[in-house]
């Protein structure tokens, strides 16, 4: 029987209860003269019956091993269905007991911290290692809001953005601190798992690195520009030295010219990486921004077609500067690696929430399997070209972590002897706020 039927049929029963109370009194009323007592008589007996029964429901309520089911009363539908559902509950909770045990359990003994949060934010359960990454201690902070108890202003938005694609890090703002990466996993209905790992071997070990190639990189400047400065001053002596000297001189000229190329690179990609977790709040006109480059690589390479299409009338997140890097080596790629008859296209339009930006070449292209390490530092699919065109092998890392530190995408498509497309998918400005 279902919950209506059940409860027309409990309406009906008391109806009929009151009705036959009321005929009764007032018919044994009438026989003795005193039919209003007989009623009042025969009303209180309801009463009464609807006081014990209403007892006898709160008993069975509290009482889970009586069965309530089938109370004869306008109440029993609810009632049959506040158990049913109690019952459903009491199932569901004794299934998913064991595997939540297993889960805590596992959890318990991990290094990274665990915190279970229910779906309004607040903590159910957390492991030991949450004590010194976070300072939650369990029990004592079970049922306190996650977000009072992690006071760090990204992880507010990121939990509450419920984009959990991608994971933040807390850096260290002063000695001591530890360098932490939350990750935010859904499981059940609304419930949510949030690691927290404690990187800061990691952290300290590239920092070290970057600092080594920034300071390596600024002391080779000097005394590489003492050497060109001679070199220079040596070749404008031409009529001075022995002939056999001036073909070495000017290529030693072009290798210190390609190694100033390459510490500028280092420099420019070390800087990209110590800003590169920082969120980007700059509204760049990407129109304005490509334009301005095809214009200068055009005066800069006359012999060569740069085809532009610029449609795009959205702005985009970031840093000038450092979209002009990645726009100016994407197309300088291009132009290095295709041949000087074909032309270079160039376009920028708007998708439904981005901003993408493609240059296309018809060059010799690139190999599937070379792809996946295009981005890496001093990668070079073909070395004798690369060293004949003067590249550094640091261009297209540069592009990829510009397009990190933007949230863009870089999506890099290529077909031997058919070219080369590179595009640079932008989140627009509407979806990042």
């Amino acid at each position: 029987m279902t919950t209506p039927d059940r409860y027309f049929y409990g309406l009906r029963r008391m109806m009929l209860l009151v009705v036959v109370a009321l005929g009764t009194g007032a018919g044994a009323g009438w026989l003795l003269g005193y039919v209003l007592l007989g009623v009042l008589a025969s009303q209180s007996l309801v009463v009464a019956f609807l006081i014990w029964e209403f007892r006898n429901i709160e008993h069975r309520l509290n009482n889970s091993t009586v069965d309530p089911l089938g109370v004869p009363s306008v109440a029993s539908a609810n009632l049959d269905e506040t158990y049913l559902l109690e019952q459903r509950s009491r199932q569901a909770q004794a299934a998913a007991e064991p595997a939540l045990n297993y889960l805590q359990d596992s959890l318990a003994s991990m290094r990274d911290a665990a915190l279970i949060i229910d779906e309004r934010g607040n903590i159910t359960w957390s492991n030991a290692s949450s004590v010194y990454l976070l300072g939650v201690r369990f029990p004592r902070d079970r049922g306190r809001s996650v977000i009072s108890l992690i006071q760090f202003p990204e992880f507010l938005d990121y939990f509450e953005q419920q984009d959990y694609g991608y994971t933040i890090t807390r850096t260290p703002t002063k000695a001591g601190e530890r360098c932490l990466q939350f990750e935010v996993t859904r499981f059940g209905q609304g419930n949510r798992l949030l690691f927290v790992r404690d990187i800061t071997k990691n952290f300290k070990l590239e920092k070290m690195r970057k600092d080594f190639v920034g300071n390596v990189s600024h002391e080779l400047r000097t005394p590489l520009t003492v050497i060109k400065g001679y070199l220079e001053t040596l070749i404008d002596m031409d009529s001075l030295l022995d002939a056999r000297l001036e073909k070495p001189l000017r290529q030693m000229g072009e290798q210190v010219k390609r190694m100033e190329t390459l510490l500028a690179d280092l420099l420019w990609l070390s800087r990209i990486e110590s800003i590169e977790t920082a969120r980007k709040t700059e509204a760049v006109d990407m129109t304005s921004l490509v334009e301005e480059m095809v214009s200068e690589l055009r005066t800069g390479y006359l012999d060569r077609v740069i085809k532009a299409s610029l449609t795009s009338t959205r702005a985009v997140f970031g840093d000038r500067r450092e979209l002009r890097s990645a726009v100016s080596n994407l197309i300088i790629n291009a132009l290095k690696y295709s041949d000087h008859d074909e032309a270079v296209s160039v376009e920028l339009y708007d998708l439904a929430d981005s901003v993408v930006l493609e240059v296309k070449d018809r060059g010799v292209g690139i190999e599937a399997a070379d792809l996946p390490r295009l981005t890496e530092r001093f990668y070079r699919v073909d070395r004798s070209r690369s060293q004949r065109i003067g590249g550094t092998g640091l261009g297209l890392a540069i592009v990829k972590h510009v397009a990190t530190s933007h949230e863009a995408d870089l999506q890099i498509e290529s077909k031997v002897g058919q070219g080369s497309k590179f595009s640079l998918v932008f989140p627009s400005l509407e979806q990042r706020r």
